[in-house]
């Protein structure tokens, strides 16, 4: 089979359709509501356990808790050897974690535009978003929500981008408005505290992640 070659031509957007949907199974990052100190830490490995679920061909839905609980710790286990940590990983060290784990092509986009996003959701492709979650303000979040935080992108829609966010049981098909999730884009090295400015944080630091089968 041939592999696409990230640099091809893609979707002009002046084809982008209206509205799309990917069907991209959802888990959270705590399966069994187990907020420990692994589990609040997990949201980069489910928002990738997601991507895959959905390049393997898994219906939209729900992961089955048992099969999520244990990728996700086998994933932290496996980040744990190549990194040394599992904990807060940047977009280039996620990408990296992908193509090791499940052999998918990674690439990372450099402060994309919502149009960048929206054209490679209209060709199929789901993207992961590293957020400062403060910022994203998920009213079903706990507390004041993480410093940093991660989620899929599956689709959008007149009104904002839908994702599978993994940072609450109730963040399957959820809407966040186009500007509100385009401040949120946070990329894990900017120095805690960028958070409460959003406009501080760089257009360096503005990354997302395409997964390609």
């Amino acid at each position: 089979d041939s592999v696409e070659d990230p640099s091809e031509p893609r979707t002009s957007n002046a084809e982008l359709p209206p509205e799309v949907n990917l069907a991209v199974p959802f888990t959270s990052q705590a399966p069994f509501a187990n907020w420990d100190e692994v589990h609040e830490d997990t949201c980069e490995e489910a928002s990738v356990l997601m991507v895959h679920a959905y390049y393997e061909g898994q219906a939209r839905g729900t992961i089955d808790p048992n099969v999520a609980e244990d990728v996700l710790l086998d994933m932290v286990e496996s980040e744990n050897l190549l990194f040394g940590y599992f904990k807060d990983t940047t977009a280039e060290e996620t990408a990296k974690f992908i193509r090791v784990y499940y052999g998918h092509t990674a690439e990372v986009l450099d402060n994309p535009s919502v149009d960048d996003l929206k054209r490679h959701l209209a060709e199929g492709h789901p993207v992961l978003i590293p957020a400062a979650g403060r910022i994203l303000a998920n009213p079903f979040f706990s507390g004041i929500g993480p410093v940093y935080h991660m989620l899929v992108l599956k689709g959008y829609t007149e009104s904002g981008f839908i994702v599978n966010d993994p940072g609450t049981r109730r963040g399957a098909d959820w809407v966040y408005g186009y500007d509100h999730l385009m401040e949120s884009i946070h990329d894990w090295v900017v120095p805690e505290g960028i958070e409460d400015h959003p406009s501080d944080i760089p257009a360096s630091a503005r990354k997302a992640i395409v997964i390609y089968p």
